[in-house]
């Protein structure tokens, strides 16, 4: 039998969304407010979905200390609190949309679980706009 659980965590971030090769005009047009040369924040909502089978001597999936500390060294500690664009190395090189983000997130704790386990990351930017990442 296959089950997911979930564990959420928050973060709060400031990026601007830009490409430099672009000019001002243009990254603006793409991009709107999301474009604003100082930057500007969001409160990141983050969920981490793992699934597989239960273990029939625990009856835990798995341990959800060990996701709350991957959450906590892997996203946490790296992206609170910090401009994404200048202080997060993932991000020196790629637009910190939500969806890239998500796919950061997904790849520093991927390689950190059991490759049992599916990894499924659910990242809400605003209560209304949000991004899932399974790894496909």
């Amino acid at each position: 039998m296959r089950i997911t659980v979930n564990r959420r965590a928050h973060f709060n971030a400031a990026h601007r969304l830009y490409r430099k090769e672009w000019d001002e005009e243009t990254n603006k047009s793409i991009f709107g407010k999301c474009s604003n040369p100082h930057y500007h924040g969001h409160n990141y909502d983050l969920i981490v979905g793992i699934t597989g089978e239960i273990d029939p001597e625990t009856g835990y999936l798995i341990d959800l200390k060990i996701v709350k500390d991957l959450i906590k060294s892997e996203v946490e500690d790296a992206f609170d609190h910090k401009n994404l664009n200048l202080e997060v190395p993932e991000f020196k090189n790629l637009n910190p949309t939500a969806e890239n983000i998500a796919v950061v997130i997904y790849n520093k704790m991927k390689p950190m679980l059991d490759p049992k386990f599916d990894l499924t990351i659910t990242l809400y930017e605003t209560p209304r706009n949000f991004v899932i990442y399974k790894g496909e």
